[in-house]
């Protein structure tokens, strides 16, 4: 099992249409996981709520909240747990 939080770079980067973010928790709680613009804006909420200790894999196929797709550029994966905040940047391609 892990011993500390750690956001893993997505695969593949830069991407389209989809790419894979894992994540992995040393002991169980509450996650966010979100995307952002280089504004920082939120433009998509993967994960918010408990998740179990572990490695975790989510798809994120470059959409926004409402289902749009993303215009190409550069996001930022952000994760959030009660102990530490990560982020790691992502190329969408079009």
């Amino acid at each position: 099992l892990p011993t500390r939080v750690a956001l893993h770079q997505n695969e593949p980067n830069p991407f389209n249409p989809q790419t894979t973010i894992s994540f992995d928790l040393p002991e169980s709680g509450p996650v966010e996981l979100s995307v952002y613009d280089v504004r920082g804006q939120r433009v998509a909420v993967l994960v918010d709520g408990p998740m179990p200790r572990g490695r975790h894999e989510i798809a994120w196929k470059g959409r926004d909240t409402d289902g749009r797709s993303v215009p190409a550029g550069i996001y930022f994966c952000r994760l959030t747990t009660d102990k530490s905040v990560e982020s790691k940047a992502m190329v969408v391609i079009r």
